[in-house]
């Protein structure tokens, strides 16, 4: 009997998905639950990520005439309650403030005090109130279109969590522009679905979906919901990124109004869009294999980790890897020399758990040739090669580029493979009845068929968007995260 391969994470993806998902997490260092129930603390490497992702689409988000701003943390209920579709999509996972101070009780506990007259919801989402905000910003046809976006952090009292995936606070950015035409609104959400996609593919290494969301999975109070879906390593889809079609719903209730060019007075046409900090959820499970996570390498934390091996000349072989390390920076490349005190074996496990793209070995023998020993996160030992350091400093760019291209192959490899056709309800039974991974893809026709909610409820399965490839005409249907 063969002997079972040694592996920096227990579980395996094979043994138990969901642990080895957390144990990534962990191994990588990336973030931690909290004392706060259902929420988590980022540390400093998985924050790192997520500042690298957020400044790369920021920038995407001025070039395309996004301005950022800053609203409220807290939402009166009565702005919640003007739209009540949308209220009661979010109304099971609100948190509400109702008091404004703590007293100290009879036994010195501390106790709410000072009853608020109207309640506060801590924001699930700002269409409300960044509609009320609009409805004042916005008189004329001059001031479309108005593009706002916001950095921060939303509550939803979520019942079963896990990290980056679904916390009760996460972090996102969300848009909310006005435009003057529906024409316009739908437009903004197909432009910025584009570049969400474009986003993923080429900073994160991950192939999706794009296409319409099924009424059912509608953002409350859409006219149209855009999602970008991925397929996870265990089947699953993640919606990564979705855009809404609002309409004039928010218009009306929030009283967005202006002048228009024929100087009557017209409600505006609204759209919202976000992605959060569940993508490095998405990536994780896209990338990450039984030694951990792998990082794709544009947005990467680190993209090059020095490991000098000390023994007798150590500061010799620390003022060499100092050196390359100066010179990786100047080509504008995320590096760190690792100069623990610590085994050289216990920084190599490291900085695989974290990821690395490539790691970088430099001992004696390197330091006195002139060469370095560097190793490729996305393939491994193999991948082994030595190089004089002259000729590691001017492929290293390429060599980032191809593992970034390497893992994006290997996403859609994957999400190809995992998607399987059917004509209807009996082809859904009958691929999730043999525990078959992945995404059946049916016409649209079939969720009018009466016996298809049966057998979603049966393998509890969810639609997850009509693709833009197939025009529309068919609907992916699986589990999903």
């Amino acid at each position: 009997m063969a002997k079972k391969p040694r592996t920096a994470i227990t579980p395996t993806r094979d043994e138990d998905f969901a642990q080895w998902y957390q144990q990534v997490i962990k191994a990588a260092d990336m973030a931690e639950n909290s004392p706060v129930r259902g929420c988590m603390i980022i540390k400093p490497y998985g924050f790192a990520l997520w500042e690298n992702m957020q400044r790369i689409f920021d920038g995407w988000l001025k070039d395309y005439g996004v301005q950022n701003a800053s609203f409220p943390l807290l939402i009166p209920l009565s702005f919640l309650e003007k739209e009540a579709e949308h209220i009661d999509g979010f109304a099971k996972e609100c948190a509400v403030v109702t008091h404004h101070r703590l007293e100290q009780g009879e036994d010195g506990e501390l106790v709410p005090a000072g009853k608020l007259e109207e309640p506060y919801v801590i924001r699930p989402t700002s269409e409300t109130i960044i509609g009320d905000a609009m409805s004042r910003w916005i008189q004329s046809y001059r001031d479309l279109p108005m593009k706002l976006n916001q950095w921060g952090n939303v509550m939803r009292w979520e019942m079963r969590t896990r990290l980056f995936l679904r916390t009760s606070e996460f972090f996102w950015h969300e848009g909310h522009n006005a435009f003057e035409t529906p024409e316009e609104a739908k437009a903004d959400c197909l432009t910025v679905l584009g570049m969400y996609e474009k986003f993923f593919e080429e900073y994160l290494a991950l192939s999706g979906f794009m296409g319409i969301k099924t009424p059912d999975e509608r953002f409350p109070g859409a006219l149209e919901t855009y999602a970008f879906e991925a397929i996870m390593q265990d089947g699953k889809a993640l919606q990564a990124a979705t855009t809404h079609d609002l309409g004039q719903t928010f218009s009306r209730s929030c009283n967005i109004k202006f002048q228009g060019r024929n100087g009557e007075e017209q409600l505006a046409y609204t759209t919202s869009w976000a992605f959060s900090t569940r993508a490095i959820g998405g990536m994780i499970m896209v990338h990450g294999d039984d030694d951990g996570m792998i990082m794709p390498p544009r947005v990467a934390p680190q993209q090059v980790i020095i490991l000098p091996f000390i023994k007798d000349n150590s500061d010799e072989i620390l003022e060499f890897a100092d050196k390359l390390a100066s010179q990786i920076k100047d080509m504008e490349l995320r590096v760190r020399v690792d100069n623990r005190d610590m085994r050289t074996p216990d920084k190599m496990w490291d900085a695989v758990k974290k990821g690395v793209p490539i790691r970088v070995e430099i001992g004696a023998r390197e330091m006195e040739n002139g060469e370095v020993t560097f190793v490729r996160r996305d393939i491994g030992r193999s991948s082994k090669e030595t190089l004089s350091a002259d000729a590691f400093l001017g492929k290293v760019q390429s060599v980032l580029d191809d593992i970034h291209d390497n893992m994006l192959e290997r996403s859609k490899a994957f999400r190809d493979e995992h998607v399987v056709d059917g004509s209807n309800v009996q082809d859904i039974d009958n691929f999730f009845a043999k525990d078959n991974i992945g995404l059946v893809k049916v016409p649209v026709s079939v969720l009018d068929d009466a016996k298809l909610e049966e057998v979603m409820s049966k393998h509890s399965l969810s639609t997850r968007c009509m693709p833009f490839a197939d025009d529309g005409k068919k609907v992916l249907i699986g589990k999903a995260y």
